[in-house]
């Protein structure tokens, strides 16, 4: 019985990836509308500002993966939230992805460029990310596979990539601050 309840509970837990996906992320002032059919393969995620300052531009972005969630979070704690739109592949590996935005001091959406891990640092990899924010910390984490592992069972551990908000020359940047193995 309790194992059921834990299955219920952790399926209610997850997102539909069949549904398309439609969220309004209120940040005070300002809203962002996110949707995406959220079909297997190729999707337009699609941003509408409201309320920013200067530019409420709807973007649209062809991507590979679905939605499976969107969230605000204040990484450098300047009282404007930056935004970040999880993806994750069709498929048994679930590989991540993230777009991410800042609103600019409340005026405007841009993109944040996002630093790819080296590919050593990658090694194990088979995708199952998991993303969030904390503590002005941007996280991605996955557990690592060893040779011969089924893909429903990692036996190596975890590795975890800390970035931080940087400003760049033409664009906001998340940098690797560090990377953890346990």
């Amino acid at each position: 019985m309790k194992t059921l309840l834990l299955t219920a509970l952790l399926t209610s837990a997850l997102p539909c990836l069949a549904k398309p996906f439609d969220q309004t992320l209120d940040g005070g002032s300002f809203s962002i509308c996110i949707t995406s059919p959220n079909k297997a393969g190729q999707n337009v995620v699609t941003l509408e500002p409201k309320g920013l300052k200067s530019s409420n531009e709807r973007i649209a972005i062809s991507k590979e993966g679905q939605i499976a969630r969107a969230f605000l979070a204040d990484m450098d704690g300047d009282n404007s939230p930056e935004l970040f739109v999880v993806l994750t592949s069709p498929g048994s590996g679930s590989y991540g992805e993230v777009l991410a935005f800042s609103t600019n001091g409340r005026k405007s959406l841009t993109p944040i460029i996002i630093e790819k891990p080296a590919k050593k640092d990658l090694s194990g990899y088979m995708g199952h990310d998991a993303f969030e924010v904390m503590e002005n910390t941007f996280v991605r984490r996955f557990p690592v596979y060893k040779t011969g592992d089924p893909n429903a069972a990692p036996t190596g551990g975890y590795r975890q990539f800390q970035y931080k908000l940087k400003p760049g020359e033409a664009a906001w940047q998340m940098k690797i601050d560090r990377m953890e193995s346990y």
